[in-house]
């Protein structure tokens, strides 16, 4: 990244007209849209993970919900945002969790921006998702303006010591706010028509323009990534669903500020945040690959053995080691493993290892005695 002088981005006299670099970017962004594709066939021949599944799409939206508010630090009160998504999907929920108006306003935020596709994205749009962020009875101790644009304060990231402070980041002054908030609205509603801006990369435009002018006293970067989710819906409607960007954020998030603090000391070739954006992306993508791998693998499995006669704790256990992950004995499990999961006696335990190994359903790893462990058969961790 080329650094000019000190000054920021948008201090540049070419700013916005962002370039980039070709040769790095095209073959990242062909990696991502194969991987997109892979994505939605996988979901789209009768696999119970569907699009169609309104249960997994909140899941989705949920997670997105969540972790983009840890991203800022934030715990969220998960059952009630799950409640009030529910509500909007039409599922019955056996045990309702109370909902709050914070909860009713992310979900009705999140639902308009993976939903309403073909809605202009206004200023006064933008307000009202500022508003469902910030309901007014959850932030009366917040003195910050909710529904409007921020003051004439300067709009600066900082740390350190009070005399020795370092400035990460510094937004447009509010006398350019307003001009340039008005062209980055004009953009992202003429630049969904255009031929020649890869849909994907204009969200990844679409993030870095809108973070870079901070519209708001608080809740930049939840706005930004709920704009980024339209964009990405409206270059993908089906995929949006499958997947949460947020997750694969916060997974990196020290990177996430890192690459955000370069490109914004840099010149308008934004290569590195592109490409950051892209990796980004598809490893959001392989984390939703990776599970419908494992729901698949298990589903064959129960298909292949079902009328073995096993007992419960026996499909108790199969299910845990079907489940994977590094709580669920990802490297198998050993006999007093079995014992504490099953909550059965050792003799027992035992006897129900010799019986699984016998029927098929798991093989014995290399080593021996106390230490020996077993594996499900055919589980590709």
């Amino acid at each position: 990244m080329t650094l000019i002088g000190s000054k920021w981005v948008w201090q540049q006299p070419s700013w916005p007209g962002f370039k980039w670099q070709d040769e790095l970017v095209l073959p990242l962004l062909r990696a991502v849209r194969l991987k997109q594709g892979v994505l939605l066939g996988k979901t789209g021949s009768g696999f119970e993970y569907s699009t169609t599944s309104s249960r997994a799409a909140l899941d989705i939206l949920l997670q997105n919900i969540i972790t983009s508010s840890a991203i800022e630090g934030e715990r969220l009160n998960a059952p009630a945002v799950r409640s009030s998504l529910a509500k909007r999907f039409g599922l019955d929920q056996s045990r309702p969790y109370p909902i709050s108006k914070r909860s009713e306003g992310l979900a009705e935020m999140m639902l308009d921006a993976t939903q309403n596709l073909s809605s202009s994205l206004t200023l006064s749009r933008l307000f009202q998702w500022h508003c469902w962020l910030f309901p007014e009875d959850d932030f009366l101790l917040q003195p910050i303006k909710v529904g409007q644009l921020r003051g004439d304060e300067p709009m600066q990231v900082v740390s350190g010591r009070i005399d020795r402070p370092r400035v990460h980041f510094e937004a447009p002054p509010r006398n350019l706010l307003e001009s340039g908030l008005s062209d980055f609205i004009d953009w992202f509603n003429r630049s969904r028509g255009d031929a020649t801006l890869d849909p994907l990369l204009r969200a990844a435009i679409s993030h870095f323009w809108l973070i870079t002018l901070h519209p708001f006293d608080d809740g930049n970067g939840r706005i930004t990534r709920a704009l980024t989710d339209l964009a990405l819906a409206q270059a993908d409607s089906p995929s949006i669903h499958l997947y949460a960007m947020s997750a694969s954020i916060l997974a990196r998030r020290a990177a996430y500020y890192s690459i955000l603090e370069q490109s914004q000391r840099g010149d308008v070739d934004i290569t590195d945040w592109l490409v950051w954006f892209l990796h980004t992306l598809d490893a959001a993508l392989q984390t939703s690959l990776n599970g419908i791998e494992y729901t698949l693998e298990k589903s064959r499995f129960w298909r292949h053995y079902h009328d073995v006669g096993l007992s419960a704790p026996q499909i108790k256990v199969l299910n845990r080691l079907l489940e994977g992950g590094d709580n669920n004995f990802e490297q198998g499990i050993s006999a007093a493993q079995y014992q504490k999961v099953a909550k059965v006696s050792k003799a027992t335990a035992t006897r129900h290892l010799a019986d699984l190994l016998a029927k098929g359903c798991i093989k014995k790893l290399p080593g021996g005695g106390r230490s020996t462990r077993y594996r499900v058969v055919g589980f590709k961790p």
